[in-house]
């Protein structure tokens, strides 16, 4: 996990110290921090001002986690997790809920489920927002799809909190954690400087020891078929029951992703083998650029 600071002073202008991330971590946090503003705002229509924090949240049983996967440009996972009172507070803004007693339910221990898919949706907004807003810094179209999950599996490479008070004084906290394969994404690629030296032999840049490989073979990696995906109006969600067929924007003639840790590595077909889905591979997806033509 990336170090931070372990002190937060507020500097001589009464601001607390941003945490000391990379560069491109930083810039990626700020642009969410401006979309929940910007979707806070115009969904409450009071101004929402966050501020970004080093300090994690304290966990609990009942907090709401969401995975956020990016595609396109960038490719990885990240995750939103919201407290149960964080939670409700932020479904109470989507939904118009006011008043004292709005506000005193803000304090329950777990998240209704209505609100929860308020939640839900309200984040999806909020990616919506940060998919455009990312695409300059990212250098093309930035993918990401949001879904209420269980924790992550792997182990984070950054962790920040967004903070907020609304106009009732409620704190609003959401923690945003970066797997490490979309830090190293969001890493700028350095093209190599071209000198009249002598290059070294590619294998001695490119290829690792074959024994590095050897120690790797057997860590136990879980990866995740994509069959789709489409975006609904709260509404609609809401109105969900027993028998509803959601359709999804994808055919079924479309290949079937296959993510590891949000990274599309391959594409195929779904098949059945003993009673179980499976995969046929159709196209292993080369992240690396390909070549150009020798000088």
């Amino acid at each position: 996990m990336t170090d931070v600071p372990e002190t937060n002073v507020p500097d001589a202008s009464g601001k607390k110290p941003v945490p000391e991330l990379r560069a491109e971590l930083l810039n990626w946090c700020e642009a969410w921090k401006t979309c929940f503003q910007n979707v806070l705002s115009q969904v409450s229509g009071q101004p929402a001002v966050f501020e970004i924090s080093p300090q994690p949240q304290p966990a609990a049983d009942s907090d709401v986690w969401c995975t956020v996967v990016a595609g396109g440009a960038v490719h990885g996972e990240m995750t939103l997790r919201v407290s149960a009172a964080s939670g409700t507070r932020l479904a109470q803004k989507l939904l118009g809920e006011t008043g004292p007693a709005v506000a005193e339910s803000a304090t329950a221990e777990n998240i209704t489920p209505d609100n929860k898919e308020a939640l839900e949706e309200l984040l999806r907004q909020v990616a919506g927002l940060a998919s455009t807003t990312l695409a300059p810094n990212a250098g093309g179209e930035v993918q990401l799809h949001v879904s209420v999950s269980a924790a992550p599996s792997w182990s984070s490479d950054t962790i920040v909190c967004l903070q907020t008070r609304d106009e009732a004084g409620i704190s609003i906290a959401v923690e945003i954690q970066i797997s490490p394969a979309l830090a190293a994404a969001l890493q700028p690629r350095v093209q190599p400087e071209q000198t009249s030296a002598q290059p070294s032999p590619p294998s001695a840049i490119l290829s690792p020891p074959s024994s590095s490989y050897r120690r790797l073979m057997d860590v136990g990696l879980d990866v995740k078929l994509r069959f789709g995906t489409r975006r609904m109006l709260l509404r609609d969600v809401l109105a969900l029951s027993a028998g509803v067929v959601v359709e999804l924007e994808n055919t079924i003639h479309s290949p079937v992703d296959l993510l590891l840790d949000g990274r599309l590595i391959a594409q195929g077909e779904v098949v059945v083998v003993d009673g179980k889905y499976g995969l046929r591979i159709t196209d292993v997806v080369d992240p690396a650029p390909a070549a150009g033509p020798p000088a």
